[in-house]
């Protein structure tokens, strides 16, 4: 069995011990690489034949990959070490969105230190057609579909938004399942997190959190394409709503 690739949840780890660092790579030796191998050999994502592997997230291959960080920034006067494409990513995500990467890696490190991301089975469609997670990671999409498929909270944010005044329809498209499907469709919506998990921690969800979806624009909230952060079902309307103009002219 061959090393598995370093996912996204990893390389958001290492890449913000490296920005933390100043952009330089970290020996073997370092204490925060010590410390980060042990985190990546814990994290509930490979399976235990790949832990089994020697050498696998070990010291040495972590400090491996803060120096293919280092190399690959476009500042970097020397040559670049040999990388994939998802780190290549990575590094442009870190430049361009440093605090939200940063907190993606923070919100991470507390799941795990608190076990909340140990106790979440693997959810369906964490990971998209193409095998790339979300910017955030595998585990923390794995939280916030857990949490989205909460039928407790469902039908509270159902009532809550019958409550108001408004036709059950999807905040992004105005979808309605009652108009279009009559009485089998009346009370069905699905629900998506407003805030990314990265930036809302790890506290108890609220209503006001979730946001009444159609099942189509909650997949394309939830699609995710390599590099990308988390797609707000505000995002989704803009790019919506360019995607028409676009097509118009």
């Amino acid at each position: 069995m061959r090393t598995p690739p370093w996912t996204e949840d990893e390389l958001v780890l290492a890449g913000a011990l490296v920005v933390k660092n100043g952009w330089r790579e970290l020996r073997t030796e370092d204490p925060e690489v010590q410390e980060l191998s042990e985190l990546l050999r814990s994290l509930p994502i490979h399976s235990a034949e790949a832990l089994a592997l020697p050498g696998f997230r070990s010291p040495g291959s972590v400090s491996r990959k803060t120096g293919d960080f280092m190399t690959n920034h476009p500042l970097y006067s020397g040559a670049a070490t040999r990388c994939g494409k998802p780190t290549l990513l990575m590094i442009d995500a870190l430049i361009n969105r440093e605090a939200e990467m940063l907190q993606a890696a923070q919100a991470i490190e507390e799941g795990i230190g608190s076990g909340e991301l140990y106790d979440i089975p693997p959810q369906p469609e964490e990971v998209d057609e193409t095998g790339s997670t979300a910017i955030e990671g595998r585990l923390l999409v794995r939280r916030a579909l857990a949490r989205e498929r909460d039928p407790k909270l469902r039908r509270l944010k159902i009532k809550q938004a019958r409550g108001r005044g408004r036709p059950l329809s999807c905040e992004v498209c105005e979808f309605d399942f009652a108009r279009a499907y009559g009485e089998l469709g009346d009370g069905y919506i699905e629900v998506h997190h407003v805030t990314p998990l990265h930036a809302s921690g790890t506290r108890e969800t609220k209503l006001d959190d979730l946001a009444c979806l159609c099942a189509n624009c909650h997949r394309m909230c939830h699609r995710s394409r390599p590099g990308e952060s988390w797609r707000t079902p505000a995002s989704l309307r803009a790019h919506m709503r360019k995607s028409i103009q676009s097509a118009l002219h």
